[in-house]
């Protein structure tokens, strides 16, 4: 007996304008058809009249198979039918297990169909420009804890990431799961896109975003994606994920260093252990981690509430136009494109001729004689330390005797002594704005990069750090 063959075919989504031609001409030239019953609607007037339909309903994958093998052996073509594409959550892999498993001669073909990904996804825009996965959330065939570890990967990954099966009436509590491991590497503000019925007549497109989702708006009809870190949404009209195209003819200008910095932040916040945490502050450590490698600053650098932005404020609105270091190290740390176009001044009074004089006099450091000069001539000035604790202490002294009142403090020497009593020295100064390293950690890389932070926060919305570089 000469055998048949079977055609593994998507349909698409539902529309008769996302079926492909090979798969229309495929269940045209079939004598036997099978599928979900559901799906025969979509492709009523190409079944030939003379072709058997065999349509189950759900949960009946396995004995469509079979049917169709026995239809195949016997000698007929045979036209198996998947929504979407058959290789996706289809019947395709199933089919050519069974194969297999049979030891049959019967020719399998698959033919590819518009998923119901990539349907939802044009409706969104183009929220899969780049690297993107797709994880089911059924747990019939696949347990939970392996599903869980797929989703907590693509969040770690920044995956643009589309769910299948998000909902079902026994399947109730998965997708919040799924909303509580990505909000713990996403920002609430990702954007989020669903589409229930794609390509059908009860077609329905939302837009939202990651904190705002809500997982019982969804069901079992509804594919949702969630953008990477990149994506983003206008006015809640549609999404989108660069492929980096256009970045990367914009950004040709700009400096390599800046793109590698650009670049370098990016990683850093993928790899923060909290990203949901003030602009500010955020900035502020951004700076801190890409200066140092040392990811401990996560939990070692203080920020006040609001300190960077108003900071910030008082540079860029003239009421503050100096910066005090402790040493000339921080000098040469703060960005000069920066100070220029800010028309800022960072002084460092450790080399002023008046200051060895003052400190063999009064028998102290040449540092603390410094502090005690830039007092008298700035008192109000933003003082960042990187290196000696004794001209923090000093400071401390002076502003609880009300000779400085500073806009703010970077606390950040480094050493083995006095230097974490120095930092607690400062902490009582409420109404002083302060940056803080705790421990024994600092340096004048990180008392300058802190500066660079609140110098260049009119930059950090969009996470684009360096053009003063």
């Amino acid at each position: 007996m000469v055998e048949g063959r079977i055609v593994v075919a998507g349909i698409g989504p539902g529309g008769k304008e996302d079926i492909t031609p090979a798969v229309f001409n495929a269940i045209a030239a079939s004598d036997v058809v099978i599928g979900y019953k559901y799906y025969f609607q979509f492709i009523a007037d190409v079944v030939r009249p003379d072709a058997l339909c065999v349509d189950t309903g759900m949960k009946r994958e396995r004995e469509r198979a079979e049917e169709a093998f026995r239809h195949a052996e016997a000698g007929r073509s045979v036209c198996v039918i998947s929504s979407g594409d058959a290789g996706i959550y289809g019947m395709a892999p199933l089919i050519f297990e069974m194969k297999s498993e049979r030891k049959s001669e019967v020719e399998v073909v698959a033919l590819p169909g518009i998923s119901a990904f990539q349907k939802a996804a044009s409706l969104l825009g183009a929220p899969m420009g780049h690297d993107f996965c797709v994880i089911s959330l059924s747990d019939l065939m696949t347990p939970w804890d392996t599903i869980e570890r797929r989703i907590i990967a693509a969040s770690q990954a920044d995956f643009v990431t589309a769910i299948y099966n998000p909902l079902s009436n026994s399947r109730y509590w998965q997708l919040h799961r799924f909303k509580e491991i990505f909000l713990t590497h996403r920002s609430p503000d990702t954007p989020v896109g669903f589409v229930r019925q794609a390509g059908r007549n009860e077609q329905q497109v939302t837009l939202t975003n990651l904190g705002c989702f809500n997982p019982d708006e969804v069901d079992m009809f509804t594919v949702v994606i969630i953008g990477n870190s990149q994506t983003y949404s206008s006015n809640q009209r549609f999404m989108v994920t660069p492929r980096g195209y256009y970045t990367a003819v914009k950004e040709e200008s700009e400096k390599v260093g800046q793109d590698i910095m650009i670049r370098s932040f990016r990683t850093i916040e993928g790899e923060l252990l909290n990203r949901h945490i003030p602009l500010g502050r955020k900035w502020a450590l951004l700076h801190a981690i890409h200066t140092t490698a040392d990811f401990d600053m996560e939990s070692i650098l203080h920020v006040d509430d609001n300190a960077v932005e108003t900071l910030h404020q008082a540079f860029a609105s003239k009421r503050i136009g100096t910066v005090i270091t402790d040493v000339t190290m921080v000098v040469s740390g703060v960005r000069k494109g920066a100070l220029e176009r800010m028309g800022i001044e960072v002084k460092c009074y450790l080399y002023d001729p008046r200051v060895a004089a003052m400190a063999q006099e009064k028998g102290i450091t040449r540092t603390q004689a410094g502090i005690r000069l830039a007092v008298q001539e700035h008192p109000h000035a933003l003082y960042a330390f990187g290196n000696a604790p004794t001209a923090l202490m000093e400071l401390c002294d002076l502003m609880r005797k009300g000779h400085a009142q500073p806009v703010g403090v970077i606390a950040a020497p480094v050493g083995f002594v006095n230097v974490r009593e120095s930092k607690h020295m400062v902490k009582p100064f409420s109404n002083t704005l302060k940056l803080i390293v705790e421990g024994r950690k600092g340096g004048s890389n990180l008392a300058a990069t802190l500066v660079n932070a609140i110098l260049t926060f009119d930059d950090a919305a969009q996470l684009r750090p360096g053009r003063d570089l």
